[in-house]
């Protein structure tokens, strides 16, 4: 019959398991884009080629490379270094809270069980590092030593020195020091207990004094690294002017411009500060023979102590942020007057 299809054609026409053709997409409909598995690789991609052209650009200039890496291990090795030496120094004493010991005077008629037993309950104390008893015979024995009153004293019918406890406190401060002289003092069998505020007062003055000096040589060597990198990344700059231009007028951004120069200055802190660290290490190995010959002299067996591992690894990091932070001021003062013309 007229206007109807035999089910086979019907069949090859329109099967019955086939699958809807998709729909047609509107004019005004648009694709929602690449997802973030594509973009975070497409970051991943530019970040790589810019730090192996930046490395690629430093192989092709050793030597100024190598200079300026040297001349930022100097700055920092110098202020790294003296604050090294100082905590040798200070390892030197034994401890500075030795220098502001406390002497616990007893009473003549203590007796050693009552020191070792006044020891006991100083050491429980808080802000007390350390407490020793030394008894009447050690403390005449150590008098007779240090006078040269030796002869003189051994005609005397008893011993006139009494027991003392030497305390050592956790830290100096004066108010803290005093505070707790005051404390010891109230204990049984103590007769007096002595302080030399004086010396605190000299020994927290020097320490001061060290430290604001190594801060302030810090600061000016910290502010002279900042410009030797500024300099270093400006000349790349200026080397590269006629290709950002280019980069900038085909439509590249601030940020893909300035990729490649902030790995630079990276790399320049990175070098130095592994630079800095072996300086340091072999400046302090030839200053140690010296100190060991001459402790040596003295009966002491003291030695410098090398770069400890977190201060090896505070100066890699703090010198790649000083590279990185130069090179920002860098490309963030000179981008500007790169515009396309």
């Amino acid at each position: 019959m007229t206007g109807t299809r035999s089910p086979k054609v019907a069949d090859r026409v329109a099967p019955k398991n086939a699958d809807p053709l998709p729909p047609k997409k509107k004019p005004h409909e648009e694709d929602d884009g690449p997802d973030f598995a594509t973009l975070f690789k497409a970051w991943l991609e530019s970040h790589r080629a810019s730090l192996q052209d930046s490395l690629r650009r430093l192989g092709k200039q050793p030597i100024g490379s190598f200079f300026t890496c040297l001349v930022m291990a100097v700055a920092l090795s110098l202020p790294m270094g003296l604050s090294l030496l100082l905590k040798n120094v200070e390892r030197l004493g034994g401890s500075w809270q030795r220098a502001a010991q406390i002497s616990l005077y007893l009473d003549m008629n203590a007796s050693d069980r009552d020191g070792e037993a006044l020891v006991t309950q100083i050491k429980g104390l808080s802000g007390v590092a350390d407490a020793e008893f030394i008894n009447k015979d050690k403390a005449l024995t150590e008098f007779q030593q240090q006078s040269g009153l030796g002869e003189a004293l051994k005609e005397l019918p008893d011993n006139p020195l009494p027991g003392v406890v030497v305390v050592t406190p956790l830290e100096i401060d004066k108010a803290a020091l005093e505070a707790l002289r005051g404390q010891l003092a109230e204990l049984p069998k103590v007769q007096q207990a002595q302080l030399d505020l004086m010396w605190v007062e000299r020994l927290a003055a020097i320490l001061k004094l060290g430290d604001r000096f190594v801060f302030g040589l810090t600061v000016l060597l910290v502010s002279a690294l900042l410009l030797v990198v500024g300099n270093t990344i400006r000349l790349h700059i200026e080397n590269r002017r006629t290709e950002i231009e280019v980069i900038k007028l085909v439509g590249g951004t601030d940020a893909y411009v300035r990729r490649p120069f902030l790995y630079m200055g990276a790399i320049y802190g990175l070098g130095g500060g592994v630079f800095a660290w072996g300086v340091l290490a072999f400046g302090l190995n030839w200053l140690n023979d010296a100190v060991v010959g001459l402790s040596g002299l003295y009966g002491s067996d003291f030695a410098l102590a090398g770069v400890p591992s977190s201060d090896g690894l505070s100066l890699l990091l703090g010198a790649l942020l000083l590279g990185y932070i130069g090179a920002w001021i860098a490309v963030a003062r000179h981008l500007r007057e790169l515009a396309p013309r």
